[in-house]
């Protein structure tokens, strides 16, 4: 890849390469929620090529959770690339076939926790950003988190919030998340499922087994609410989303024993659902299918829940799209399923698009990336670049 004329010529010549970086933030060990200095490390990157950097830190769960926003320009438009460094445990190291955190290339691919999820695509839009340069007109920025994988409480959406409040507009936003399940250029996300936790309780009263007209078994009544969840589909599906799912995680009455008839019974339940519902109208229907058998609950939907929402068809979608299909000479699908992502707070300030890596190992043992789908993704990436400012500044 060529540096753009706009980068310093001093700098030019020193422009990593995405391979480079993502080794590099491979090997400081940020399992969240600790960023094991890989933030410091997109920060210093940046700053040392003229990027204003704004170090971010939150407290609301009783651990400094770090963050950084930076940005090169000042004028409109700002195209802005969000991540997350933050990685999942990697268990048992012995299990691995080279160090979780040793960045090891081998047979043409890199292996290291967040390889793929998502160290890869921070190094990827990272070394495209850097060769671009400074915009001629219009901003470029960073959003990079350290609290994406776990409770996400003090991460991207403290930013957000952070970033309303000092009236800093981002105009679009290129999230790095895997997306493609199989090859690169098989999908983009241009929306994301909402998803409603809750936790369905009936009480009843403990006895003995031998007699149980002394006792109230909950368990069947349990049954009876959680048949009424799950007889029959919460919708088909929308213009842009599957049908909505609702699935039951787990019903526990914590009863080890053959004797004894439990004084409660519980079942957890996770809903993921698209554009047809709003929270208030998803929780409403819950109730509904609950009351419909007549009986008494408790019923209580967890913190964490989040909107569905969608990307609409436009230019910065078809952007995206030109440049994916320019590079792997496919037209990637615009997609709305998997779990839920930081998206879900960026669209509340600007419209957002995800394309990253190849998902296949992320969260698993020897987690790795092929090199090759490492420089495609910075190719892509550096088209986006281009063209955006081709085309909105």
């Amino acid at each position: 890849m060529t540096a753009d004329a706009s980068v310093k010529p001093e700098l030019r010549a020193n422009v990593p390469d995405a391979l480079t970086l993502a080794t590099e933030l491979i090997r400081a060990p940020s399992v969240t929620p600790d960023s094991g200095g890989a933030l410091e490390i997109v920060a210093r990157r940046l700053e040392a090529f003229g990027y204003h950097v704004e170090r971010l830190t939150f407290d609301s769960g009783g651990i400094p959770i770090p963050n950084i926003y930076a940005r090169i320009g000042t004028g409109a438009p700002n195209l802005c690339f969000a991540g997350h460094v933050d990685v999942v445990p990697e268990g048992d190291p012995a299990h691995w076939l080279h160090g979780p955190f040793a960045g090891t290339v081998e047979d043409g691919k890199l292996f290291g926790r967040g390889a793929v999820d998502m160290k890869g695509a921070v190094a990827a839009f990272l070394a495209a950003a850097l060769a671009h340069g400074r915009p001629e007109t219009g901003s470029l920025s960073f959003l990079i988190t350290g609290d994406e994988e776990g409770p996400a409480l003090d991460g991207t959406v403290k930013v957000v919030e952070w970033l309303k409040e000092k009236g800093e507009v981002i105009d679009h936003c290129v999230l790095g998340e895997p997306t493609n399940p199989q090859a690169m250029g098989d999908a983009f996300k241009v929306g994301r499922r909402g998803s409603l936790s809750g936790i369905l309780t009936v009480k009843g009263v403990q006895g003995h087994v031998a007699y149980p007209h002394l006792a109230d078994n909950p368990i069947p009544r349990l049954l009876k609410l959680v048949g009424e969840l799950t007889s029959a589909p919460l919708d088909h599906g929308s213009d842009f989303f599957p049908p909505s799912n609702l699935e039951v995680v787990s019903i526990d009455v914590g009863n080890p024993v053959f004797n004894l008839i439990p004084a409660e019974a519980t079942a957890r339940f996770n809903v993921r659902f698209n554009d047809l519902y709003s929270l208030e109208t998803l929780k409403s229907e819950i109730i509904r299918r609950i009351d419909g058998a007549g009986l008494t609950y408790d019923l209580e939907f967890q913190p964490g829940a989040s909107q569905s929402f969608l990307t609409a068809p436009g230019p910065f979608v078809e952007l995206v799209a030109d440049a994916v299909e320019a590079e792997t000479g496919r037209r990637p699908e615009a997609s709305t399923s998997g779990g839920t992502s930081d998206a879900r707070f960026i669209k509340d300030i600007c419209p957002v698009v995800e394309f990253g890596l190849v998902g296949q190992t992320m969260h698993k043992v020897d987690e790795a990336t092929p090199v090759a789908d490492l420089e495609a993704l910075t190719r892509i990436y550096s088209r986006i670049i281009a063209r955006y400012f081709a085309t909105f500044a």
